[in-house]
């Protein structure tokens, strides 16, 4: 039984110097959270660092994407030759490793059609998915003008992963202020803010029809499904009032992925196994910023098989990943 990780984060030191030079109302002080212990030193290392740490937790490939916040925050100008820049070396570091690793591309956002033809440079590198956020500047993610990069991923058969990233600062300073800075920022980012926005990005493109427009586009979601799954009785309201010909349930069901991005619970995976079918399931650490050990792998796999048995376990670890990026031969 292989294991392969999705949302395996690195990070590129320009990209995140720019992010770091904006003014506040545009910036992302989520990036101190990168430089947090260790943090920095494992992200920027795709070599022996890694790869000793996936050896020690029994991760035989990783799927590497940028940590957060890509290009999002950036003008184009910025943007788009960035990210070429991050995508030239995540290639690079599949092509050194190729039984260890895989690669979701990083996409200018800011100027679509750029992303377009980025995204299409990145399938004929050998790419497997894309990895975006909920919104570019303002622009939210279901904004029409977004819509081809949506047509183009559907088209190329690949998979958008819809990171978390941190509230607005209107957001932050109304819902998560009155604390000191350290505080308000865990709320805003990883204790909560954070998968408040991606499920909100998530549920835009399915409010918007985004899955009726492009019924081939996959979507993956970590952290069990940013909180959706649990709140799907309610959502799915929504489809009658917006006029869709599918329910918001349906959409996750076949149109969406998650990961467990670390959080190896087993009373979250019986809860996503009543809302969606094991076949969407995939396996992640959260890398570097949550740290299994093999021994806690092991035990939460050992559930897993409890719950969905042998078949559903290999799913999760391996085939399940196999089949939506496409990746193929020996690995590990």
């Amino acid at each position: 039984m292989a294991r392969i990780a999705i949302e395996e984060h690195w990070n590129l030191p320009e990209l995140s110097e720019a992010v770091r030079a904006l003014p506040a109302e545009r910036g992302d002080p989520s990036l101190v959270l990168d430089e947090a212990g260790d943090n920095l030193a494992l992200l920027e290392d795709l070599a022996d660092a890694r790869l000793r740490v996936m050896d020690a937790q029994g991760v035989d490939l990783q799927v590497l994407s940028l940590a957060p916040p890509g290009t999002q925050p950036l003008d184009p100008a910025q943007a788009v030759p960035l990210a070429r820049r991050a995508n030239d070396l995540a290639v690079e570091a599949v092509r050194r490793h190729p039984r260890r690793f895989r690669a979701l591309a990083t996409l200018p956002m800011p100027d679509p059609a750029a992303a377009v033809a980025e995204l299409e440079r990145a399938a004929g590198l050998g790419m497997v998915g894309a990895m975006v956020y909920g919104r570019s500047g303002d622009v939210p993610l279901d904004d029409p003008r977004n819509d081809d990069v949506l047509a183009a991923a559907a088209s190329l058969g690949m998979p958008v992963f819809v990171h978390p990233q941190v509230p607005p600062l209107a957001v932050r300073e109304a819902s998560y202020g009155g604390f000191d800075e350290l505080t308000g920022l865990a709320m805003a980012t990883f204790g909560w803010g954070w998968h408040l926005e991606a499920a909100l990005a998530a549920l835009r493109l399915v409010v918007r029809g985004t899955f009726e427009r492009h019924p081939d586009l996959q979507l993956v979601l970590g952290h069990w499904g940013e909180l959706l799954p649990f709140w799907l009785d309610r959502a799915d309201s929504l489809a009658r009032v917006a006029g869709l010909g599918r329910s918001v349930s349906d959409c996750i069901r076949t149109n969406v992925h998650l990961t467990s991005s670390g959080m190896l619970n087993p009373a979250l995976l019986r809860h996503v196994l009543e809302v969606t079918t094991p076949d969407r399931l995939l396996f992640s650490t959260d890398y570097p910023f949550q740290r299994p050990d093999a021994e806690a792998v092991a035990t939460f796999l050992t559930s897993y098989t409890d719950t969905a048995g042998d078949a559903g376990r290999d799913a999760f670890t391996e085939h399940n990943a196999r089949a939506l990026f496409g990746i193929e031969g020996e690995i590990g």
